[in-house]
Parts: C-alpha cells; sequence; structure tokens
C-alpha cells in the first residue's frame, strides 16, 4: 500500500507539473498585455478596429460571442473611438462566410457600409493580425473579443508590428462548459502562437496589398 501511494504521489505531482507547464505561456501573454486592455470608455481612439470572427449558425447568423464583438465594435464606431471596421473571418468556402454574415449584423446595428472593411482570409487569430498587417497596412488598432482570448489576439497582433489595444466584448453570461472549453482551447492555442511567431513563422494567405487607408 505504502509503494502504491508513492507512484500516486508521482503521477499527481507529474499531472501538476505538466499543468503547469502548460499554463505558464497564457499566464506569460497575460501579464504581457494585462496593461493594454481597456474598456469601451477609456480605449484610446484608434483609426481601425479589428474584430475577429467567431463562429455562426447553421443559418448563417452569427453566434452569440460574435453579436457580442461586433456590438462592442459598434459602440466603439459610434463614440467615435474608430474610423473603420475590420471584420475578419472564414470563407474557406462557399457555404461559410463569416465576414458577410459580421457585415450584415452591423448594418442591423447601423453601422454604415463605408465604415466596414471585409477580411476573407481570417482563419485563425495569427492569420488576421498577420493580414491586418501586410495586406491592409493597419499600423495601429483596437482589438474586440472575449477577454480570455484578448491576450493571445493582442500579443500577436503586436508581434507583427501593430499598435493594440484591446477591448473586452463580454457582453453576457456565457454557459460554464463554453467558458471550461474556450479555456482549455486557450492553452493549447496560446502555445501555438508562441511557436508560430518565434520559431515557425508561417505565411498566411495573402494576396494583393488594400491599404484601408490608402495614400494620396
Amino acid at each position: 500500500m505504502p509503494a502504491m501511494w508513492k507512484i500516486l504521489r508521482r503521477i499527481g505531482g507529474g499531472i501538476l507539473v505538466a499543468g503547469g507547464v502548460l499554463l505558464l505561456p497564457r499566464l506569460w501573454t497575460a501579464l504581457l498585455t494585462l496593461g493594454s486592455i481597456r474598456s469601451v470608455e477609456d480605449a484610446t481612439p484608434q483609426p481601425v478596429t479589428i474584430v475577429f470572427g467567431a463562429g455562426l449558425y447553421r443559418d448563417g447568423s452569427p453566434t452569440p460571442v460574435l453579436q457580442d464583438r461586433l456590438e462592442t465594435a459598434a459602440d466603439l464606431y459610434f463614440r467615435g473611438k474608430t474610423q473603420k471596421l475590420l471584420f475578419s473571418g472564414d470563407n474557406r468556402t462557399t457555404f461559410y462566410n463569416e465576414p458577410e454574415a459580421m457585415r450584415q449584423y452591423a448594418l442591423q446595428l447601423g453601422i454604415p457600409s463605408e465604415a466596414i472593411v471585409l477580411d476573407y482570409a481570417g482563419l485563425r487569430t495569427y492569420d488576421t493580425c498577420y493580414r491586418a498587417r501586410h495586406i491592409f497596412q493597419v499600423e495601429s488598432a483596437i482589438l474586440v473579443t472575449q477577454r480570455f482570448h484578448l491576450p493571445r489576439a493582442l500579443y500577436l497582433c503586436s508581434q507583427v508590428g501593430i499598435q493594440v489595444e484591446g477591448v473586452p466584448a463580454d457582453r453576457r453570461y456565457y454557459r460554464k462548459s463554453a467558458r471550461l472549453y474556450w479555456q482549455l482551447r486557450e492553452t493549447l492555442a496560446t502555445i501555438t502562437a508562441l511557436w508560430e511567431v518565434h520559431v515557425s513563422h508561417p505565411k498566411p494567405i495573402l494576396g494583393n496589398i488594400e491599404p484601408i487607408f490608402p495614400s494620396p
């Protein structure tokens, strides 16, 4: 029996160590970006606000998470905090078009069409940040997403050369099961993000340069 307890203690200790290692990247990015998170009221005005896709229902309408992001971005726009809204999402097939669904919802909120820019190749957070800098020529921006995602988004965008602040889009209560899933997923995604910006440097889908604010 004592031998069994020793084995169990070692297993438990190994699990704790492994868990700590997995959480370190999230802790590190959270600490680095904590000072860049603002409320809608306190956000520094920026020419562009980047809104990250967050999934659609089968009928093509935005999920509640995405609705909250769009409503937060609209709040920033109507407060005069930003001039353009860059909606970045997944459009890898003709049957799934996040950016267009985001545009339609924003139009319903009263956002004028000329204030909206669509990025159809924002398949991941890394892709959105990279394309914002290199395709849309964004140099500074407000990022809008839920608080659990903000540290990774802020870190990635800053690493590709964008000066950023983040505004949380947590406008409602989310189910505990959903929040647990997001936290677990974000832990692994943050490890991947650090690997990509510091080691592998992958190139997302690119294309022609489309500056949001063209030079005269």
